[in-house]
């Protein structure tokens, strides 16, 4: 596919990676509230999601004002302000610090910016995993250094992995979207649509990396088509991968069996072609 040389990964303690993952996850909601307050609503809602900025090691916004965006360091937890181009104008380590000091830090600078703070409060139009965070609690980077930054190379590896699937895709002629994390669930994916139009009977290829949920407690790819196919139409998959049809219908590939591969990147990127390649026949 053309896409660059991954980063290493490790066998973190999957623990770890959970409370790792559930405080990045309640981070980035700071960007997402950012974006539902300052940027003109899409009617996909994609002027929420977040974009993987390989330089900060982490999530940025839209732009917000004046090509002003938000971004979140994954690897520490940290809020970015970044201006211009990728510069740095002020950030703010969440670690030892709770939402409402991150509230009082943001309203101090989006108020100096000129825009109306008041609007970072609106309620979120959607429910996250539960944390202690939700009810005060600090955040807690400096003792997930490692979680943390597996976490970050898992989604570096994905953005170079599904940004080559994307340019394969749209040089065949199918309309894909760009690779984008959606804060509600915290998945990186790029959308490849074989239908024009976005009724709900659309047929659609959705690529992705989760960092984990609450159905498989660490990171997996996934490819799912939709409408879901009969189970008997799903094609066989490589190895590292399995179809998932309880809830959803997904060819998965979870993180330990890709940690265990020889060459992790190529049995991913067989995987992710032989999953989009069989939901599209599936699909027709």
């Amino acid at each position: 596919m053309g896409t660059l040389d991954w980063r290493p990964l490790h066998n973190v303690d999957r623990g770890r990676l959970s409370e790792a993952r559930l405080q990045a996850h309640h981070a980035a909601q700071w960007l997402a509230r950012a974006a539902r307050a300052y940027i003109p609503p899409w009617p996909d809602d994609s002027h929420t999601n977040l974009g993987w900025d390989d330089g900060l090691d982490g999530f940025t916004t839209h732009p917000l004002k004046d090509d002003v965006r938000l971004g979140l360091k994954v690897i520490d937890l940290t809020l970015v302000f970044l201006g211009e181009g990728t510069a740095h104008t002020q950030s703010f380590p969440l670690n030892n610090r709770s939402d409402m000091d991150a509230r009082k830090w943001l309203g101090e600078q989006l108020g100096a910016k000129g825009l109306d703070t008041r609007a970072l409060d609106a309620p979120s139009p959607y429910k996250i995993p539960a944390h202690a965070i939700a009810m005060g609690a600090p955040y807690g980077a400096a003792g997930l250094i490692d979680a943390l930054a597996e976490h970050a190379a898992w989604f570096a590896n994905a953005d170079r992995t599904l940004g080559g699937i994307r340019a394969d895709m749209i040089g065949r002629k199918l309309p894909t979207s760009p690779v984008r994390c959606w804060p509600h669930h915290f998945d990186l994916a790029t959308l490849i649509s074989l239908d024009e139009g976005n009724s709900e009977k659309a047929r659609t290829v959705n690529a992705g990396l989760s960092p984990g949920d609450e159905h498989y407690d660490e990171p997996y790819f996934y490819v799912s088509p939709h409408p879901y196919p009969d189970a008997a139409a799903l094609p066989r998959l490589p190895k590292l991968g399995h179809w998932h049809t309880r809830d959803f219908t997904a060819a998965i590939a979870p993180g330990r069996r890709i940690i265990e591969a020889k060459d992790r990147q190529s049995a991913t990127e067989a995987f992710l072609h032989d999953a989009i390649e069989g939901a599209i026949k599936a699909l027709s």
